[in-house]
């Protein structure tokens, strides 16, 4: 049937079973809109308050659910405020597909109001950018975005459209979606050896990294432990993969990791490394990590091979693939004197603080405890977002949803919208500092809007606290430009943006604030208010060994 081309987005998209949107209108992009609007019964649109907004919450959106996120903008800085959102979903192998429109072709190149090379501008940051200027090869080059997306290690794919061919007629013929296939590298042979050498190791620990999550394999990470019994660790992105509420779980590896992972991996003979990339702020010092271990790295993209570590054995794939295979080759074991040393140094180097007041900690353990452990956390970056992954106890696949590789401040509140809408059977919370909630605040107004029923906990230390940290550390003190103590009213906004709002300032506030934010059933914000030199430890010194991990205890010992 002849189709416009703004028609053959909407089919394209009903082909790929998209059911939620996420974006912002413009001229550009009208024609788009305009049938959008007739398929409105279909396909779900949200419009966020800003199209960086819409960029994350068709993050969160992906990462709750498994799916690919959807976003749109128009021309010009519609198309560019979405470029954050595309680059934090790049860096942490998010799929995400977004769709821009620009100027008639006609007009490209000749500097016309709000045109951008916008396929230019995200080539370093997605997986494939297309620009489409032939009406004909529209509705192939949305079903290769969308495979690209899945495909392989998963990634954002930009489809920018010139506003003629949106308008332009062809024929259109409805194709099923391709089967993603996540092609392997790895023989028979390769099996062995790892198996082999999981086999020989009398004290193996498991490091587990998103990639779990994202290949579905946490049943197979859990059948592999149980059959070497080996500590497991993970990275911030591999939260949830394997349950943190088990006895062989150390916590997180790396600047903020638990002593218990960092000493244990430093001590361990082989490292079983799962879905992760040797991450700077997880590795340290490169050259001093894990140097006794034989290292085993499994992973769907051969480039993170030998790129920032070493390994011993690869095994190149899908890991829940590879680990199907490979778990029938290892052999049930029993490690006690390596896991008793293990429980040992859990017991020795618990996480702790200071629980006398309110700390972010105290408050994030009460939410563990008042929500049991159940709902979708999603962070912004920084102190609270390590404190997130510290005390928060997360037993499922992507509950955890947090920008790691690019550290989005702002990253939050959009992701957790898309979360929701995403996951409407879950408790969603966004945890921000006051630092990063003002970069994307005005996102309460679509929560609002859409009475999409989240929370949005403001840890309010008047401070950019982990900048804050590494000047009090390491730059002797000088507090430059990192200092919020103005006389803005975190709740007040909220309330403007019409949602509930509740501050917390001493530890029995804590339980009662919680308690009205899950039973209001509409969008809240909780204010907490701490101390603005709270810190976060454990701490590795960038570029130190990972066993070089002090605490509080340590630092006021060599005062």
């Amino acid at each position: 049937m002849q189709l416009t081309g703004s028609e053959i987005v909407i089919e394209c998209l009903k082909e790929q079973g998209v059911d939620t949107v996420f974006g912002y209108p413009g001229g550009t992009i009208l024609n788009v809109y305009d049938a959008l609007y007739k398929h409105s019964d279909e396909i779900r649109h949200v419009l966020t308050s800003h199209e960086q907004g819409a960029a994350h919450a068709a993050d969160g959106y992906a990462r709750a659910t498994g799916k690919v996120g959807v976003c749109m903008a128009t021309s010009g800085p519609g198309a560019t405020n979405l470029v954050t959102g595309i680059a934090t979903a790049y860096m942490d192998s998010i799929p995400v597909v977004a769709i821009t429109a620009n100027v008639v072709l006609p007009a490209l190149g000749k500097d016309s109001f709000q045109e951008v090379d916008i396929a230019g501008v995200t080539m370093p940051i997605t997986k494939h950018s297309f620009i489409v200027k032939d009406v004909t090869k529209l509705a192939d080059t949305i079903r290769k975005a969308f495979y690209i997306a899945q495909s392989g290690r998963p990634g954002p794919v930009l489809v920018d459209i010139t506003k003629d061919v949106t308008a332009n007629t062809t024929e259109y013929t409805k194709v099923e979606p391709l089967k993603i296939e996540k092609k392997s590298k790895y023989t028979v042979s390769q099996i062995d050896e790892v198996a082999k050498m999981i086999n020989e190791a009398e004290k193996p620990y498991i490091f587990v990294g998103g990639g779990a999550i994202l290949s579905g394999a946490s049943d197979e990470v859990r059948a592999l432990v149980e059959k070497i019994d080996a500590p497991v660790c993970d990275s911030l992105l591999g939260k949830g993969a394997f349950n943190g509420n088990d006895s062989h779980y150390t916590g997180m590896l790396g600047m903020h990791g638990t002593k218990t992972s960092n000493l244990g991996v430093s001590e361990c003979d082989c490292l079983i490394a799962l879905g992760v990339r040797f991450s700077d702020r997880v590795i340290g010092n490169p050259k001093r990590f894990a140097e006794g271990a034989k290292i085993i790295h499994i992973d769907i993209d051969a480039a993170e091979i030998n790129k920032n570590i070493k390994t011993d054995a690869a095994l190149i794939g899908d890991l829940k693939e590879i680990l199907l295979k490979l778990n029938e080759k290892v052999s049930k074991t029993e490690h006690k004197d390596w896991m008793a040393h293990i429980l040992e140094l859990k017991e020795k180097y618990p996480l702790k603080y200071d629980d006398s007041t309110l700390s972010c900690p105290y408050f994030i353990e009460a939410l563990d405890r008042e929500t049991k452990g159940e709902a979708i956390i999603t962070t912004d970056v920084g102190q609270h977002q390590m404190w997130a992954a510290q005390f928060y106890h997360y037993s499922e696949p992507r509950t955890f949803l947090s920008s790691g590789g690019l550290g989005t401040m702002g990253y939050g509140l959009g992701a957790c919208i898309g979360a929701k809408l995403g996951r409407p059977d879950k408790t969603v919370i966004n945890i921000a500092g006051d630092g990063c909630f003002r970069m994307n605040m005005q996102e309460l107004a679509t929560a609002s809007r859409y009475n999409i029923p989240i929370i949005e906990v403001v840890i309010n230390n008047q401070v950019l606290g982990m900048v804050r940290q590494w000047q009090t550390l390491f730059y002797g003190h000088r507090y430059s430009q990192t200092i919020l103590n103005d006389s803005v009213d975190y709740c007040k906004v909220a309330e403007a943006l019409g949602c509930k709002a509740f501050k917390v300032e001493t530890k029995e506030d804590v339980p009662v604030a919680i308690q009205a934010a899950l039973e209001c059933k509409q969008p809240a914000l909780i204010e907490v208010v701490i101390h603005e030199d709270d810190k976060v430890f454990p701490m590795v010194s960038p570029g130190a060994p990972i066993s070089d991990v002090f605490d509080a205890d340590d630092l006021a010992e060599n005062k």
